[in-house]
This record gives C-alpha cells, structure tokens and sequence, in this order.
C-alpha cells in the first residue's frame, strides 16, 4: 500500500491516483520555454494547482515569484537537486526566487543547534545552489530565524505569521501536523508566511504569480496556506500556485532520505564515494543470473541506475526517450538504453556502470564549481550581515 505524507512516502506511488485524491490538475501542453526544463519535458514535473498564472506572467514577460524553502538538515543530494534546477530555470524565465531557510522548524522538530542549521544551510545548500547556475542577485535568500535587516521587511513577514493564526483552525493544523505542539503550529505559521509574504506591499509592491515546486508529500502544507490566504482580508493576495514533480527514488528504493547516506548520492561524495553508492546499493531491475537476464530482461521502470539518468544525469533525451514517459518518439538514445535493458542485451552491471560514468563527469565538474562558488557565497553572507 502506497504512503505519500509529508513524514512518510513508501510503496509504488500511482501519480494518476494521485492527482484524484489531491484534486490536482494535470500538466496540458506547455509554451516551448519549459520544453528546455527535462523535468517538464519528461513529465516528471506532472501536476499542478493554479499554475497558468505562471504561464500566463512567462507568455506575457511579466514578474513573477518563484518561492521554495529548505530543511537544514543532511547532506544536499540529488533528490535536493531537482528543486534547485527549477529554482534556476525559473530565473532565467524572469522569476524573483525567494528561498527560506526553515532554521525555526528544524529547531522546534530537529537539531537545537542553531549554528549548526546555519552552517548546513549556507555550505551545503546555497553553496550547491550557486555552483549549479543560481544566481544571488536575483534571488531572496533568508532565515525564519532572522528573516531580514530592514525592520519593515522583518516586521511585515513576522506580523502576516501571526496574522495567519487568526484564520486557521485546529482541526486544519490536525489534519496536517496530527499532533498539534506549540513548536508545529508556530512552524506552520511561518511556513505560511514564507509562501505568501512576497507579495506584501514590502517586498515585491504588490500580488504577483507565485509558484512553489514540490513532491505530492507536501501538498497538505500548500493546500494549508492557500486555504488559510483566501480568509485573510487584511491584504490581497494572489492564490499560490504549486507544481509537483515526481520522487526520484533513493539508492535502495523508496524516498531518498537525508538521514540515511545509503540510500542517497550527495553532491559532495567524491566520484569514488558515488560508484561504490551504486555498485553497492542501487536497486536492480534485472534478474538474478545472467542468463535469466538475458532471456527476460530488465525493467528500467524500477531500476534506480535508468531512473537517476532519467532524471538528469542523461541529459540528452536522445539517449533516454521513453515514449510511455511523454518524450518525443525520435527521441532515441536513452529509448536505447531502455530497449536494450528491457531486452535482456544490457546487463545491471552495464547499466550501473554507464550511470557512474554520468555521474563521474558530473561530480568532478560540480565541486569544482563548488570551490568557486563558496567565495562567492561567503562575499553574499558578509553582505547580507548574517
């Protein structure tokens, strides 16, 4: 039986079940732009709410926001990796992107440490934002904790929280967080005002599309806050819009977890670190002999190697065109890599090996922009006087 809560996501998700259940929309055609996004070009990013305001402020080149938050806990991997990667293909749409360090939450649920939080947030996360593409000037990057040094910015942020608590109610919180604690509901009140305060007069000037990626596991808290934003009549507020992208699957099955470092390839691991991840515990799809194998082949669909390609390490779709996963027919190199496979001529071993090649190219290329971008990040901290 399938589990998708924001604590807990086990079993064979069905996305089309999915959608029913949260009274989610579809993602229909798209303008050619988000072609250039693979997450959307291969239906990995699959539903939404609200989201043709979004579409609408990208035709028209008009402002938008694009807001996300972060946990400062773990290490940063590539399931991390594929909100970063909208964050970044939504700037070069227009986007203001606005990010929050959830320093309060993990707090009140975590790690008492606040330095620790802070260090994890700037050297795992934002390092790894900048040495993906993220650029810091057109960004918003702050701490629940410290939300701003301009008092009006800070106030107006700390006062739509409280705000917030006069339209919502227990039985809402429940349904969300079940047991309800002072540490929960005071986390879910900023969380609310992490998603809808850039649209207060004191940040962007007025309502703007806001739309906020996430994995279905985190539509309660969407769905929360966009209630809770038509209730409040203090300010005008546009409806968050949302898109949801699919679980990239950790090593072993089942959702990457920051607690668990088998189960996940940080963007940090050295590629010697990566391939030893994945000869060890990256879940086959293939028989158990060589010869079974070759006689029935293997299944890409469950195959955690194919999926990390899938999800980026191929980025030529060429190389992993799938036409049960929406991409073009012509599309032919992974569509090769996945023929093969299912034919039983590419082998486990083959596969996993093509993956740690991917990943290889990848990681040594990333932490040498890492080195360049920590400078860069450490000039932003000064500035911000964090």
């Amino acid at each position: 039986m399938a589990v998708v809560t924001p604590w807990e996501v086990k079993g064979t998700i069905d996305y089309d079940k999915l959608i029913k259940e949260f009274g989610l929309q579809p993602l229909g055609e798209l303008p050619p732009a988000f072609h250039e996004q693979l997450l959307f070009r291969r239906k990995i990013i699959y539903a939404h709410r609200d989201f043709n305001h979004i579409l609408d402020a990208v035709q028209k080149k008009k402002p938008f926001v694009m807001m996300t938050g972060l946990m400062p806990s773990g290490k940063f991997h590539f399931g991390h990796k594929m909100v970063a990667d909208q964050m970044i293909f939504y700037q070069h749409l227009g986007a203001r992107v606005y990010i929050a360090v959830a320093d309060i939450e993990a707090y009140t649920s975590r790690d008492t440490n606040m330095g620790k939080l802070w260090e994890t947030a700037i050297n795992e996360y934002l390092t790894n934002y900048v040495a993906l593409g993220l650029d810091l000037k057109k960004c918003d990057f702050y701490f629940q904790s410290k939300r701003s040094p301009d008092s009006k910015k800070a106030n107006a942020y700390y006062s739509l929280a409280m705000m917030l608590a006069a339209h919502a109610t227990f039985n809402e919180f429940r349904a969300v967080y079940g047991e309800i604690t002072p540490g929960k509901m005071i986390s879910s009140l900023l969380q609310g005002s992490d998603m809808l305060h850039p649209q207060l007069p004191e940040f962007e000037g007025k309502p703007l599309p806001t739309v906020i990626p996430v994995g279905s596991d985190q539509d309660p808290h969407i769905r929360l806050a966009r209630d809770v934003a038509q209730r409040i009549k203090a300010f005008k507020l546009m409806p968050i819009g949302a898109t949801y992208h699919m679980f990239l699957p950790g090593l072993k099955g089942g959702k990457m977890s920051s607690s668990d470092p088998t189960s996940y390839i940080a963007l940090t691991d050295s590629p010697e670190e990566a391939a030893l991840k994945i000869k060890k515990y990256a879940f086959s799809g293939g028989q158990s002999t060589v010869e079974e194998h070759r006689k029935k082949g293997g299944n890409p669909d469950v195959d955690v190697s194919f999926q990390m390609l899938r999800y980026g390490l191929e980025p030529d779709d060429e190389k992993l065109a799938n036409i049960r996963y929406g991409l073009e027919p012509d599309d032919e190199k992974l569509a090769n890599i996945s023929k093969e496979y299912r034919s039983g001529k590419l082998l486990t071993g083959e596969l996993k090996q093509i993956l740690i090649d991917k990943i290889t190219a990848f990681l040594k290329k990333h932490q040498e922009q890492r080195r360049k971008a920590e400078r860069e990040v450490e000039a932003f901290i000064r500035g911000q006087a964090l």
